[in-house]
């Protein structure tokens, strides 16, 4: 999905490149899911649907300007991953509002706390070394399904009929989200286990004084009896 959004984007892109700063790309998308929530909160589903859309070609798009445009900074990463989270916050949050009074409110904060540990799990990784970039359901797949859920609720026209869409929605978002989320934890846990598995050093059978008395050189028999008066090493 996401290799698709790229492409659909690349004449956007080109005439971009150069022109606007990528941060400034991130910050309007930031404003974009922020002003999503809000329409999706109030039951604008239309408007949540394309502001939605234009933040997640913006969040794309951002990355891409700043490599190829070579201005890729810790900072600017920093910025884009932090305002990724913001703003599924506000989708989100717009979204549980929106679905308030029935049982499909805890679906929308099953979507939001998967989601968040989909992107949690990745950047804690990687802190330890590791890179994870699977998963069947990361930003752009959220972006996809919750865009199309919302398409879908809008084309009934009927509010009754658009909240278990949107429930549903909101669904398939948390346990897929969950589903790659705990993929990753696996994977990340394998590949440190086997990084700090324990050494099994076998330590030769200690022998005893009296086999040793008995092997020792007549000098060392005479002196056996002092041997005995020494005290073991401690093993630490």
């Amino acid at each position: 999905i996401a290799g698709f959004m790229v492409w659909l984007m690349t004449p956007v892109e080109r005439m971009l490149l150069g022109r606007v700063s990528p941060n400034a790309v991130t910050a309007v998308s930031l404003a974009m899911c922020i002003i999503t929530g809000v329409a999706a909160g109030m039951g604008a589903l239309a408007a949540a649907m394309w502001l939605y859309t234009f933040g997640g070609v913006l969040d794309i798009l951002d990355g891409r300007l700043a490599r190829l445009s070579g201005k890729q900074t810790a900072a600017g990463a920093l910025f884009d991953s932090v305002s990724d989270r913001w703003g599924e916050l506000f989708v989100f949050g717009g979204y549980a509002w929106y679905l308030r009074d029935t049982p499909w409110l805890l679906a929308a904060f099953g979507a939001f706390g998967a989601s968040m540990m989909v992107s949690y799990t990745r950047a804690r990784a990687e802190s330890l070394g590791i890179e994870l970039s699977a998963g069947m359901m990361q930003r752009a797949e959220r972006i996809v399904v919750v865009v199309f859920g919302t398409l879908g609720a809008l084309l009934y026209g009927d509010v009754e009929a658009a909240v278990p869409i949107i429930g549903i929605t909101m669904l398939i978002c948390a346990a897929t989200s969950a589903a790659t989320a705990i993929n990753r934890w696996i994977i990340a846990f394998r590949e440190l286990s086997k990084r700090t598995a324990p050494v099994v050093v076998e330590e030769a059978p200690a022998m005893s004084l009296p086999v040793v008395a008995s092997i020792a050189p007549a000098e060392l028999r005479k002196s056996a009896p002092e041997l005995r008066k020494v005290r073991p090493l401690e093993q630490h």
